[in-house]
């Protein structure tokens, strides 16, 4: 007769449930990728029949997004370069929500941002250079902080749907940027393209050594990790996903709501601010239009992409620098419009909103529905 005892089952009773637990684990977390994959992959599918109605081959444009995104190290550097206000844009989307807000104003902060850094390095020129930075720095986070803190505080305080009025901000903010780049702030020296006076080279953020890339990508992937861990691994963060997981609960807990709207929202557009701070300060030497690149825009498809998971905006980010990086050879090489790649974009934001729909609803990512069939 085989040995039943207490004893000689332990290594059963044990390893059992551990194992269960990880596979379980695993299930839900793989949701969280396996979707936001497929998502892309449809996405790209429904690109490819357009190509084919216009006569072009999908399989060239993937070789070519391949070549020019991640073909070599100077594609490579073109990708990261493109991909640093990427993160922090995208910072702007994914912060909020964790609050259950869709927050896709972030290029109004981005550019107010901008003209903010230029306009406080102006007077400044001659300082230290660590002081004419951290001005720089800090009046870029704080003019996009207090524009997207404001959509919070409408939305908390007046009941203002944040999506909306963050879009009408964003486009108010881009007129305030072209009043004060062709008008207070101009340098009479610009005249076929207005802009502020230059902040000088010797007051420029460097590159990366050993890298055509400025600090600008640090900055970013640094800013990702810090939102993790406030949203992680603090009790902040922890109350932010009460109050977005259920905003009655988080009152009847006495959870400070409306702090914590504005606080995410100002966080939120501080990053976007930067963005626009590292712009000028690493890029184009002064503000002017070409601030509204349309980063805060991009952002928004990082964020969804990465499911508003700080951490994984990084990769996501890479590879949507490394799409729009290789835009100009696809123009080149495939007689197709640089727009192109910005008709790609909206054809896979659209996709992934869609797949939004499709969590909870596949049996092999809930393990509820395991034991609800085993029962």
């Amino acid at each position: 007769m085989a040995d039943t005892t207490p004893e000689a089952l332990q290594g059963v009773v044990i390893v059992a449930p551990i194992s269960t637990s990880w596979l379980e684990l695993l299930a839900r977390r793989s949701e969280a990728v396996v979707i936001p994959f497929g998502a892309f992959i449809v996405g790209m599918a429904i690109f490819s029949l357009f190509l084919l109605f216009l006569g072009k081959s999908p399989i060239d444009l993937v070789n070519l997004m391949v070549k020019g995104g991640f073909g070599n190290w100077f594609s490579i550097q073109n990708s990261l370069q493109r991909a640093a206000p990427l993160l922090l844009t995208a910072l702007c989307v994914a912060l909020p929500a964790r609050l259950g807000l869709v927050v896709i104003g972030g290029e109004g902060a981005v550019v107010l941002g901008g003209v903010a850094a230029a306009a406080a390095a102006v007077p400044l020129l001659g300082a230290p250079y660590v002081v004419v930075i951290g001005a720089m720095a800090i009046a870029g986070m704080a003019a996009g902080g207090l524009w997207i803190g404001i959509v919070g505080a409408l939305r908390h305080y007046r009941a203002v749907n944040e999506t909306i009025s963050s879009l009408l901000m964003a486009y108010i903010a881009i007129a305030l940027m072209n009043h004060f780049v062709e008008g207070p702030l101009r340098d009479p020296a610009s005249l076929n393209k207005p802009s502020t006076y230059p902040i000088g080279k010797d007051y420029m953020i460097g590159n990366i050594p050993g890298m055509d890339v400025h600090w600008g990508l640090v900055a970013g992937i640094v800013a990702c990790i810090v939102s993790w861990v406030l949203i992680e691994k603090t009790a902040f963060g922890f109350a932010a996903r009460i109050a977005g997981g259920n905003v009655r609960a988080a009152q009847i807990q006495g959870l400070a709501v409306g702090k914590l709207i504005v606080g995410f929202t100002a966080l939120a557009g501080a990053f976007a601010g930067l963005a626009g701070m590292i712009e000028v300060g690493a890029v184009q030497g002064s503000a002017n239009a070409s601030l509204a690149a349309g980063y805060g825009y991009t952002g928004i498809l990082v964020a969804f992409l990465a499911r508003h998971n700080p951490l994984a905006i990084i990769p996501v980010a890479i590879l949507l620098g490394g799409i729009d990086a290789s835009g100009g050879l696809i123009q080149r090489r495939m007689d197709l419009p640089d727009a192109t790649v910005l008709v790609l974009q909206g054809l896979l934001f659209i996709v992934i909103l869609f797949s939004e729909t499709l969590y909870g609803r596949f049996k092999l990512f809930n393990p509820d529905l395991w034991l609800r069939n085993r029962q």
